[in-house]
């Protein structure tokens, strides 16, 4: 994007609590009229793009948000212009959206879109949202595998939606003989299951994607195709790889001391903070977290936990 000057956009994912998002028509005479869009405005000289964002949702929506958190930032080369959209999510507000400039707005479903058409700096927004705010990792041999089976199908009746089959110790048939078993009770309820390992071996078990370690992502030179991918990351190379490779997500940590990395040193929220500032992917928290720990994981810009122990908890 050099050569011509970046605009600055704050931009509002505004989410209802049925899961429904927010979308805005744009205007006859501006850019792309009549294309559907995530409400938000231009960043004014000395706001911070939190206050751009606030100002912006009043003047198009008369709302005053109460609760927003800094997610995702996407760069864009349009015709008209070079723009950085700084995407927060907005979980609370007062007053009832509308469009006080006559635009159109809908309420709708992540995955299930049915205007048209979007703005295509929006498409990884729109892959994004239909990522749950929990991931668990599994750890089948620890509680051997009945147990574990047991516990998963309570964690996925409760709305555990994305897993992860973590189980390095295990040959190759074991895991066969596992996934049989795991991936029907999560794929009756809709919830996906990364492999974490090779991606040949996920898609011939049938999970939804991979997940790899860091070595193998450092290691890549590009990203499977037809399945989701993630990785696990634990600094700004990392991320910065993941997010070069067009990951579909990545995790992060470990954000406290945790038992099954006694030795790692916990990055904490601040660092936190820092590392997934303007990430262009979501970020899982991971690493000594409880579900309790959520609200805090996104105020400090996390797309949600990533949690083993905690996941399957009796």
């Amino acid at each position: 994007m050099s050569g011509r000057p970046i605009v600055e956009v704050a931009v509002a994912v505004l989410l209802r609590r049925d899961g429904c998002v927010l979308l805005a028509q744009r205007l006859p005479g501006t850019p792309y009229p009549g294309y559907w869009e995530f409400p938000g405005g231009k960043r004014e000289p000395g706001e911070s793009m939190h206050d751009a964002l606030v100002r912006e949702l009043d003047e198009e929506l008369g709302i005053e948000v109460t609760r927003a958190a800094p997610w995702l930032t996407q760069r864009y080369a349009y015709p008209h212009a070079h723009v950085e959209l700084s995407f927060f999510r907005v979980f609370e507000w007062r007053g009832e959206p509308h469009g006080r400039d006559a635009q159109a707005i809908a309420w709708q479903t992540p995955g299930a879109f049915d205007v048209e058409p979007l703005l295509p700096a929006n498409a990884a927004i729109l892959r994004a949202l239909e990522l749950p705010p929990v991931y668990g990792i599994s750890m089948a041999d620890e509680l051997g595998e009945e147990k574990f089976l047991e516990r998963a199908r309570s964690a996925i009746a409760g709305g555990l939606r994305l897993i992860q089959l973590r189980e390095k110790a295990w040959p190759i048939e074991r895991l066969q003989r596992f996934a049989e078993r795991l991936l029907p009770l999560a794929q009756a309820a809709g919830a996906r299951v990364m492999l974490n390992g090779d991606a040949a071996l996920a898609r011939s078990l049938g999970c939804a994607g991979v997940h790899w370690p860091a070595a193998t992502l450092l290691a890549a030179r590009a990203r499977p195709e037809g399945l989701l991918c993630a990785a696990s990351c634990h600094d700004r190379a990392e991320l910065e790889r993941a997010a070069g490779l067009g990951l579909d997500f990545a995790v992060l940590g470990p954000v406290a001391p945790t038992p099954s990395h006694p030795d790692a040193v916990p990055l904490g929220w601040s660092a936190v903070t820092k590392l997934l500032r303007a990430t262009p992917l979501p970020v899982y928290a991971l690493g000594g977290l409880e579900r309790s720990d959520l609200d805090i994981a996104i105020e400090h810009g996390a797309h949600g936990v990533a949690l083993r122990r905690a996941a399957w908890k009796a």
